[in-house]
């Protein structure tokens, strides 16, 4: 732990540190200067007060493992019924360009029943390493189980760094298997960079997105994080497999579990944002809610979805989950158009990997502008009528 030490011999006049504290934590007591529990360490004593009167001593933290024994990047793989999550593939691609960085294989931890042709599958996308866990009774995620066997994986295998997609399973699985082992788990990451000493740099929008958080597990091993779905760019599907599989034992203490499924109910497929080609976004320019079906419309010109940003969720205008950024959903889309969106960069991170921006706003300095291909600076309410009248013309000359 950091702490500030006073140095007697070096203060002539206390009551200059005194003064100078802004949080009141330099006070005279009957053994002299003292700082008391209202020190914020904001170390001003430091920089303006006299010269070696205080000095800020930070503990050197030593290292607690050997990271010559933990090796491998590993990504967990998110299946149900037999369906891998394509977060997967993005993290398999992702852990294929850091392992490049140390020379370590990538794992893919697969868990389930009846998974051998899974395995083989995952050799196509880079995955030098599959180790399949296949008991019938794993067909079901059960959470305290999928634990136990990935805590033999690690404590068998010890891999460096943990991927997990940041899905419903993800999210449930990752903190717990963090907690188990007594590591860090980095939630949401959009950029995660390896350095030459296997410590996983791990970066996150934070704070509402004000600030970009760099987090660090330099002492501790597994490094864990999670990523959302269409983040990362995955590889191409490899027509040769490439790897080894790896079959491991599964014990009943391990897969005996206090939860019993009782039942899958499955809900009805839906669209969402997520798998649209095209989007067309309603920001906070829109005036009234009706005024959504002139954008509906020029989303379905364009065969594409609607989506919004926050303030129109919050104002009951459209559902939470049309939203896009850190708070609503993540997409990728070939295109995507933004309609009276200033572009903060709480709904930046959640668009910014589209393959074209075209953003539509009144306010040329608006930040939605930086990260847009195209950009109309003007009135969404005579631009994106303009928009539509353009392409039904086009439309009818081609089918005529």
């Amino acid at each position: 732990m950091a702490k500030l030490v006073l140095h007697p011999e070096n203060i002539d006049d206390p009551q200059v540190l005194i003064d100078l504290c802004p949080f009141k934590a330099m006070e005279m007591t009957a053994d002299g200067l003292n700082i008391n529990a209202g020190c914020k360490m904001c170390k001003l004593c430091v920089r303006k007060g006299p010269k070696g009167a205080v000095e800020f001593v930070e503990d050197q933290v030593q290292p607690q493992i050997d990271k010559s024994v933990w090796n491998g990047i590993c990504v967990y793989v998110d299946q149900v019924d037999g369906a891998i999550h394509p977060v997967t593939f993005e993290l398999l691609g992702k852990a294929k360009d850091m392992a490049h960085v140390i020379d370590q294989p990538v794992q893919a931890l697969l868990i389930g029943s009846n998974v051998s042709d899974l395995a083989h599958e995952l050799l196509h996308y880079g995955a030098d390493e599959v180790y399949v866990y296949d008991d019938e009774r794993l067909d079901r995620f059960k959470i305290d189980a999928y634990t136990n066997v990935f805590e033999d994986f690690i404590q068998k295998h010890k891999p460096s760094s943990i991927l997990v997609g940041a899905t419903t399973i993800g999210r449930q699985l990752a903190p717990r298997v963090a907690a188990r082992m007594k590591t860090g788990l980095t939630a949401d990451c959009t950029i995660l960079e390896m350095e030459d000493n296997s410590d996983l740099n791990q970066i996150r929008p934070a704070f509402g997105g004000n600030i970009m958080a760099h987090i660090k597990t330099p002492n501790h091993r597994p490094q864990m994080a999670t990523v959302r779905y269409k983040i990362m760019n995955a590889p191409e599907r490899k027509d040769e497999e490439e790897g080894i599989i790896i079959d491991c034992a599964s014990t009943n203490s391990m897969v005996d579990s206090q939860i019993e499924v009782l039942d899958i109910l499955k809900k009805e497929a839906e669209e969402s944002i997520e798998s649209a080609d095209v989007l067309v976004v309603a920001g906070r320019g829109v005036k009234n809610e009706s005024d959504l079906e002139m954008l509906q419309k020029l989303a379905d010109l364009l065969h594409g979805k609607l989506a919004c940003t926050r303030p129109l969720v919050e104002n009951g205008f459209m559902s939470a989950k049309q939203q896009i950024g850190l708070s609503g959903r993540t997409v990728r889309p070939k295109l995507i158009i933004t309609c009276g969106v200033s572009g903060a960069i709480q709904f930046t991170a959640g668009m910014d990997h589209s393959d074209q921006i075209v953003a539509i706003d009144m306010d040329p300095d608006a930040p939605i502008f930086k990260n847009a291909n195209y950009g109309l600076v003007g009135d969404l309410y005579e631009i994106v009528p303009s928009l539509i009248e353009k392409i039904e013309a086009k439309k009818g000359v081609q089918n005529a």
